[in-house]
């Protein structure tokens, strides 16, 4: 089990992959962009970028409006 940091909050899971990982929190849906570590992860990457102990990951949610 690895121990990550999701926009702040820190938690632990077991999934080995980024993509699964953010399926399951619902970060998937829309237009959205992941950074981990500082460095923009491209979606086609997703599933293949490892989650390991201390990972910072963040999320951004592209919202519509006026």
């Amino acid at each position: 089990m690895a121990t990550i940091q999701l926009n702040g909050a820190k938690l632990q899971t077991s999934h080995e992959n980024l993509l699964t990982f953010l399926e399951e929190m619902g970060e998937t849906n829309g237009r959205f962009a992941v950074e981990v570590n500082g460095k923009l992860i491209p979606k086609s990457q997703l599933n293949t970028t490892p989650i390991h102990d201390n990972m910072v990951i963040e999320i951004v949610q592209a919202v519509g409006g006026g």
